[in-house]
């Protein structure tokens, strides 16, 4: 069976006691929402991180910050600054993990109207960060995006075309955004090239990050997928470790 990480972006702002119950709940490791309280250029946040791994088991990955940052802005400050954030996020993680996911840009009223631009400023954006990620032992694996179309990213082949030739990054799918955009079957044939994934459920309309299997995903088809062409962490994003626990027993069966 791959190794199973859990992650949880509603608690960024939560006590970090909560990481104590992940091996409890039957994962090896814990996927660090680099936001809030986990944010990785505060060296507090760092130190208390780093004494919660010294006195556990855990594994981990690192997923980079995201809020109001955007890869494809036209407003160059705006770019600069959301680049910077990310390469920061990258050489902390180095020291902990080598898969860091980082979110695609999004087009702005202003990148609308010049979408070509912002593909460019996103494919600039991502060879700085494959250059950090290689000199820091690391792969930045750009993430597949929910069902809103100012998002890129949201198709597996436009995922795929982004990072194409780009050193020192890789692919994380995400099955649930997947769904949001009715494209899970076809993310399945890339999952023999993905680099990371992260798996939870929804209903199709938004990304609601239900416990594996209370969505309408069709875990049959898709967890038979991952189990015979997906070679990697597998990451499940939860909103509570009790949902936690539901979703690694729908995982663990598609090992069976």
């Amino acid at each position: 069976m791959n190794p199973c990480y859990f992650s949880s972006s509603s608690k960024v702002w939560d006590s970090i006691e909560w990481v104590f119950g992940i091996g409890d709940a039957g994962y090896q490791g814990w996927e660090i929402v680099a936001d809030g309280n986990y944010r990785l250029d505060n060296p507090a946040h760092v130190k208390r991180i780093d004494e919660v791994l010294q006195s556990t088991n855990l594994k981990v990955s690192v997923h980079a910050p995201y809020g109001d940052l955007n890869l494809a802005t036209l407003n160059y400050p705006i770019w600069r600054e959301s680049v910077r954030q990310v390469c920061t996020c990258i050489r902390q993680a180095s020291v902990w993990t080598d898969r860091v996911t980082i979110h695609p840009g999004y087009l702005s009223p202003v990148g609308k109207m010049m979408p070509d631009r912002a593909w460019e400023q996103q494919k600039t954006a991502l060879r700085e960060i494959g250059q950090c990620a290689v000199e820091h032992g690391v792969l930045a694996c750009l993430e597949n995006m929910i069902g809103i179309k100012e998002f890129l990213c949201r198709r597996p082949e436009e995922l795929s075309g982004m990072i194409d030739g780009i050193e020192g990054t890789g692919m994380t799918i995400d099955i649930g955004h997947a769904h949001t955009v009715g494209a899970v079957r076809d993310f399945l044939p890339y999952l023999k090239v993905a680099s990371h994934l992260h798996v939870h459920d929804n209903h199709g309309e938004s990304d609601e990050h239900l416990a594996v299997s209370e969505g309408t995903i069709p875990w049959n088809v898709v967890g038979p997928c991952i189990a015979r062409d997906y070679r990697g962490i597998i990451v499940v994003e939860g909103r509570s470790l009790e949902e936690g626990k539901k979703s690694i027993a729908v995982v663990s069966g598609w090992f069976l």
